[in-house]
C-alpha cells in the first residue's frame, strides 16, 4: 500500500479500485450499478405517486426504501468516482463528516424502516380486520418519522466524537468512504470507549431492529401455514420472501462488518462487505421489489398505458 502522510486536516481514500485493467473494469460496473440504482428507485417513487392503486401503506413505506435508497448511493459513489477520474483521494476534514453523518442517517434510517416494513406485513396478515387501524397514514408517517428522528441522533452523536478524536500524521483510510471500523484505526489513542458505543449503537438499531424484523415474519408464515386460501398462501409467501430477501442482503454484510472485533477484520474484506449494503442492496432493491411483486408490474403496465394514450 503506498505510504501517505498528509500535513493538513485532510484525510486520503485509498478507494476501491486498483490502479490496473481490473480496476477500470470495477470503476465501470460500479457507475453501471449507480446509474442503475439511480434509474430503479425514481421510476419506483415515481410509479408509487402515479399510480393510485399502490397509495396504501406497503407502498408507502417501499417509496421511502427507494428515497433512502436513492440518497444512501449517492452518498458514497459519486466521491468515489470524482476520486478516482481526478486522481486526488484526498477527502476534507467536512467532507468526512458529512459524508459520515449522511452514511450513518441513511443506514440505521433503512434499517428501522425495513423493521416497519415488518411490521406492515405482519399485521396485513395476522390481523387483516385490524389493518386499516393498526396501519393507518398517521401511523405510517409517524413510524417514518421516528425512524428519521433516531437515525438522526445516532448520527449527531457517533460523527461529532469521530471528529474529535486525534489522528496520526498518517491520514490514509484504506476504504472507498468515511467508515467508521476504518477511521478507528488511525485514531492515536485508546478507541475502546467509542468502539463500546458503536457495538451498543449496533445492537440497538440493527441486531433488536432484526430480532423484531425475525419473529414478526415467524409469526407471518405460521399464519400463512394455516390458510385455507391456496391463492392467498401464494400472494402472502410471495411478499414475504420478497422482504425477507431485501432484510438479508442489508443485515448480513452489516453483522459481519460491525460485530466482530477489529483483531478479525481485515481492510480488503471490509471493503467487499462495504460494497453489498452501500451500492448493490440501493440497486437490487427496486430490481427486487418490481419483478418479484405482481402488483408493481401491473401498475408499471397502467402508468405506461396512460402516457402512451395521452401521447396520442
Amino acid at each position: 500500500m503506498e505510504n501517505y502522510t498528509q500535513t493538513s486536516t485532510d484525510f486520503i481514500l485509498l478507494g476501491l479500485f486498483p490502479p490496473s485493467k481490473i480496476g477500470m473494469f470495477l470503476f465501470i460496473l460500479i457507475v453501471l450499478i449507480f446509474l442503475m440504482a439511480l434509474f430503479g428507485n425514481l421510476s419506483m417513487i415515481l410509479l408509487i405517486y402515479l399510480d393510485t392503486q399502490l397509495h396504501t401503506p406497503m407502498y408507502f413505506l417501499l417509496s421511502q426504501l427507494s428515497f433512502i435508497d436513492l440518497n444512501y448511493i449517492s452518498t458514497i459513489v459519486p466521491k468515489m468516482v470524482s476520486n478516482f477520474l481526478s486522481g486526488n483521494k484526498s477527502i476534507s476534514f467536512i467532507g468526512c463528516g458529512v459524508q459520515s453523518f449522511f452514511f450513518l442517517i441513511l443506514a440505521v434510517a433503512e434499517a428501522l424502516l425495513l423493521t416497519s416494513m415488518a411490521y406492515d406485513r405482519y399485521v396485513a396478515v395476522c390481523f387483516p380486520l385490524h389493518y386499516p387501524i393498526r396501519i393507518s397514514r398517521r401511523v405510517c408517517v409517524l413510524m417514518i418519522m421516528g425512524s428519521w428522528i433516531m437515525s438522526s441522533v445516532n448520527s449527531c452523536a457517533h460523527t461529532a466524537y469521530a471528529l474529535h478524536i486525534p489522528y496520526f500524521r498518517s491520514r490514509a483510510i484504506n476504504h472507498f468512504f468515511f467508515d467508521v471500523p476504518a477511521m478507528l484505526t488511525l485514531a492515536c489513542m485508546d478507541t475502546w470507549v467509542y468502539e463500546c458505543t458503536v457495538f451498543v449503537s449496533t445492537t440497538l438499531f440493527l441486531v433488536l431492529p432484526f430480532i423484531i424484523i425475525a419473529c414478526s415474519y415467524g409469526r407471518v408464515l405460521l399464519a400463512v401455514f394455516h390458510m385455507n386460501s391456496a391463492e392467498g398462501k401464494r400472494k402472502a409467501y410471495s411478499t414475504c420472501s420478497t422482504h425477507l430477501t431485501v432484510v438479508a442482503f442489508y443485515y448480513a454484510p452489516f453483522f459481519y462488518t460491525y460485530l466482530r472485533p477489529r483483531s478479525h477484520r481485515s481492510p480488503t474484506g471490509d471493503k467487499a462487505l462495504a460494497v453489498f449494503y452501500t451500492i448493490l442492496t440501493p440497486m437490487l432493491n427496486p430490481v427486487i421489489y418490481s419483478l418479484r411483486n405482481k402488483e408493481v408490474m401491473e401498475a408499471l403496465r397502467r402508468v405506461t398505458q396512460r402516457i402512451y394514450f395521452v401521447k396520442m
